[in-house]
């Protein structure tokens, strides 16, 4: 069903390019922002999504699983802590405030605040448009300059549900798109770990006997993913590769979390290039490639468990990488190279799962021509201002907001949950801003 505004005398002030947690954020700061004005002053909105309904990382919705931040870090708090689109107003709704609260815990479970989001998501369902997908975004130009935006979208799968709606603004929010090593090819019986739980629940009702599962990756989801295969199939061998010589603990101590911090933001975003760059590489291990200390030690219990019981099925291949992968009807031959020896051990899976992580998706992967309208630094990286507006030619005075894509300019927060409230906040206002000096639609 429609439920945004089409036609030519229908120009939005912002239309945003996907319906993750950041645009999910950015709807409910600008619905509070015209709940709080009134309509005469609110901004015409709009979000298009290409799913039919709200879902992040579903694929790794583990049951068990908790969330890696605070809840406090939830769509609003850190922005508005009064706004009842919080975690904890989601909680007094749902009639689990004080079964949480004598959690005495921080991080809920990674479901709970998926439902949280859904719950925020529903509350602010008449300005998103779901499966809709973008398929281009098309430069209007009035008097010399470029002041509009054209956004074309059409049902998935359909490609002649086309509708076109214009917009002074848009905020692009794609998320990050599952990262394969060069030359993999994904089947059904090998798997990016983003896809984990529906491709483990088909082949647990097929039958299917799983007598060994390989896994690709050293970092959170890869540690999830080895604990799930080895819970899910009770017989199989699980097999972990990595380069590393054991998993990294993520540091998450005090100190080191403040590069979380807001105003870690505005450091680096006003820091020289190799001083940002130094602070990413010392700050890594707060985000990539690293994994719970309690995951880490439950991992290795259950070894030294199975150890005891003389029946190893969870086995740490470290030091290693994958050297070849053929996939056949019957299984996938998967070689494996000891690196410290040069030594190759060829393994016959049931499943090879990628947990390679993630990579934002460039401008042009989503907007085509209008990327060209980019301004781009030195080394070929977009310049991007601290409000999250992209820097343009001369000649654009329609906006695009990035949210995401941004760790050259603005630091690790440009990918994660942390500042996702303080980021809508901030670009909330700068639409506000640059609304109020925008020149009037055309009549007619």
């Amino acid at each position: 069903m429609t439920t945004l505004h089409t036609g030519a005398d229908s120009i939005y002030d912002v239309l945003g390019i996907g319906f993750g947690p950041s645009n999910l954020a950015l709807a409910i700061a600008l619905h509070e922002h015209s709940a709080a004005s009134g309509t005469e002053d609110g901004l015409r909105v709009g979000f298009l999504e290409r799913q039919p309904r709200f879902g992040w990382h579903r694929g790794m919705l583990i049951d068990d699983a908790t969330m890696q931040v605070s809840f406090l870090k939830d769509l609003v708090t850190m922005r508005d802590p009064t706004s009842d689109f919080s975690f904890l107003c989601y909680l007094r709704d749902r009639g689990r405030l004080v079964d949480f609260l004598n959690l005495k815990t921080l991080f809920p479970l990674r479901i709970e605040f998926h439902d949280y989001f859904e719950w925020a998501a529903a509350r602010v369902e008449h300005l998103v448009e779901y499966s809709a997908e973008v398929v281009s975004v098309r430069p209007v130009t009035r008097d010399g300059e470029i002041r509009y935006f054209d956004v074309t979208s059409r049902t998935p799968g359909d490609p002649d549900s086309l509708t076109v709606r214009r917009t002074r603004s848009i905020c692009v929010a794609t998320g990050l798109e599952p990262h394969l090593p060069p030359g993999a090819a994904l089947s059904e019986r090998v798997w990016h770990n983003s896809q984990l739980l529906p491709r483990v629940d088909q082949v647990v009702r097929s039958g299917q006997p799983v007598r060994r599962a390989v896994v690709l990756g050293a970092g959170q989801s890869a540690a999830e993913a080895v604990d799930y295969l080895h819970r899910s199939f009770p017989e199989a061998e699980i097999c972990s590769v990595f380069a590393k010589y054991g998993y990294t603990p993520a540091d998450d101590s005090p100190f080191a979390n403040k590069i979380f911090d807001p105003e870690a933001v505005d450091l680096y975003y006003g820091a020289p290039r190799e001083v940002k760059q130094s602070l990413f590489d010392y700050h890594r291990s707060t985000n990539y490639s690293v994994v719970d200390m309690d995951l880490i030690e439950s991992l290795s219990r259950a070894m030294y468990q199975e150890k005891v019981q003389g029946r190893e099925r969870l086995r740490m291949m470290n030091v290693s990488r994958l050297r070849e992968v053929e996939a056949g009807t019957e299984d996938v031959k998967v070689t494996v190279e000891f690196l410290p020896t040069g030594e190759r051990e060829i393994l016959s899976a049931d499943l090879l799962v990628y947990a390679t992580g993630y990579r934002p998706q460039g401008v042009g992967d989503n907007l085509g021509e209008i990327g060209k309208l980019c301004l781009r630094d030195d080394e070929d990286a977009l310049m991007v201002g601290r409000d999250h507006r992209v820097t343009t030619n001369p000649n654009v005075t329609a906006d695009i907001y990035l949210q995401g894509g941004t760790e050259h300019t603005h630091g690790l927060t440009s990918t994660l949950l942390s500042t996702t409230a303080v980021r809508a906040g901030e670009i909330c206002a700068s639409l506000l801003a640059r609304r109020a000096t925008a020149p009037a639609a055309p009549q007619g």
